[in-house]
């Protein structure tokens, strides 16, 4: 196994500094079918697939959404802007969080922000979270960048055969913990908030 780990470091922080989000205004202010609703999701959200087979939302996924209650129902089988908000929260949580916990998130959202006439609305949440996390993108890479270097500098006492694969392991390695680190804060999170609600 032979990888070239500057290349591939530099290919991964490339592809960091390459993420975007839909931005509310690419999203439509007219009522949308299921049908186009797949279509937009589909062509937004492309770029975050890893395999060109994989399906970002379908239909069966949606019907399930609104009927577990992490999606307010279609009016007369049309789903509007919010509901595509919330959908694009569902996307980036499924892969986190179990769907009860993707419930109790977005909840108070749903209840609150959910097609309002206020000025502060389910739009105005997701701008202000996509800009957030947009602000952090520099210093995701700088953690990368170090998580890389602590990993290079492992199993020196392995065979020189297997470094490049050890070291290659003990970085995804870290990258997991520190998923699951994040997992577990969120998950407490949700916690905390749910109980004050009980």
């Amino acid at each position: 196994m032979t990888i070239d780990t500057n290349d591939l470091l530099n290919s991964i922080l490339d592809s960091l500094s390459r993420i975007d989000y839909i931005h509310p205004g690419e999203i439509p202010n007219i009522d949308l079918y299921m049908d186009q609703v797949t279509t937009f999701m589909e062509t937004q959200l492309s770029s975050t697939k890893r395999y060109e087979q994989d399906k970002i939302l379908t239909k069966t996924m949606i019907n399930n959404y609104a009927k577990n209650h992490l999606l307010p129902p279609p009016v007369k089988k049309k789903y509007s802007k919010e509901h595509l908000l919330v959908l694009i929260f569902i996307y980036y949580f499924k892969n986190l969080l179990s769907i009860h916990d993707i419930e109790l998130l977005l909840k108070p959202l749903t209840e609150k922000y959910f097609q309002t006439s206020e000025d502060f609305d389910l739009s105005a949440v997701y701008k202000e979270v996509c800009q957030l996390e947009k602000n952090r993108i520099t210093s995701v890479q700088e953690d990368i960048k170090n998580l890389w270097e602590e990993s290079s500098r492992t199993y020196q006492d392995a065979p020189k055969e297997d470094q490049e694969y050890l070291q290659l392991f003990a970085f995804i390695c870290s990258l997991s913990f520190d998923v699951y680190i994040k997992k577990t804060i969120i998950e407490k999170l949700i916690d905390s908030f749910s109980d004050e609600k009980k």
